[in-house]
């Protein structure tokens, strides 16, 4: 099978490219494009690909541009960091929308609806097993309660969650600090990971509040954010790795 891949940061399309060759070592990823202008001339001369991976956001544009000006029978798993896009996708050939960064399981399940695109098998019975569960919707706002009145306190402002004496809060920007009626590991999986990191068993942290991380003992990271006096602000170490390509994608 032969595959190319739309993205326009280098280190986002080798790690892509490695999981591929680890879930599916029969595929052989025949180029990677960076922009819309370069993606156009080729897929206009390679009719023969079995299966695009494409960002949505590239270099010089959106990778639907790419669709509008070059006819494209193959089907597309899109890869992105944001979820809205979801719906465009699948006005395309899209089969699939993986939401970065890209997990294994979520890969072999994408590249099992390929390997069932076949004359046999419609565009538009296979676009039918993609349903809107495998779309996960995360958490835009969560409502706290002040005394007697209840506010609604968008993500954009949080910068971290954290846990307290087995209560769970999270600090503003503003340097507010509100409780919340889940457990850290509930609101783990509220939150859309291109956004958010676990850094320990007590932290979970914006990206917004890794503007001041400093080397620390034992191989590990420590995040100073404002409004927030507290030791335990640490990447563990088994993590550090992993925060750093969530800091660098």
């Amino acid at each position: 099978m032969k595959v190319i891949i739309l993205e326009d940061e280098t280190r986002a399309a080798n790690y892509l490219e490695r999981l591929i060759q680890k879930v599916a070592p029969e595929i052989k990823v025949i180029a990677k494009v960076e922009s819309v202008r370069d993606a156009v001339p080729f897929l206009a001369a390679h009719t023969d690909i079995d299966l695009i991976f494409s960002d949505v956001q590239l270099a010089d544009g959106l990778s639907f541009d790419i669709f509008g000006q070059v006819a494209v029978k193959c089907p597309i798993i899109f890869t992105t960091a944001y979820d809205h896009y979801a719906i465009e996708a699948f006005k395309t050939n899209g089969i699939d929308y993986l939401l970065k960064p890209v997990e294994e399981e979520r890969l072999k399940q994408a590249i099992e609806k390929v390997k069932m695109f076949s004359p046999s098998v419609s565009l538009e019975k296979l676009l039918s097993i993609t349903s809107k569960s495998n779309m996960k919707n995360y958490k835009s706002r969560f409502m706290v309660k002040i005394g007697d009145k209840i506010k609604s306190i968008p993500l954009d402002e949080v910068l971290t969650f954290y846990s307290l004496e087995k209560a769970t809060f999270f600090h503003t920007a503003s340097n507010r600090d509100y409780c919340i009626d889940y457990s850290i590991d509930q609101v783990e999986e509220l939150l859309d990971p291109a956004l958010f990191f676990r850094i320990n068993r007590k932290y979970i942290v914006s990206i917004k509040a890794c503007s001041n991380i400093l080397a620390w003992t034992n191989s590990r990271l420590r995040l100073k954010i404002d409004g927030i006096d507290d030791d335990d602000i640490i990447v563990a170490r088994e993590r550090v790795q992993e925060f750093k390509e969530w800091l660098d994608r």
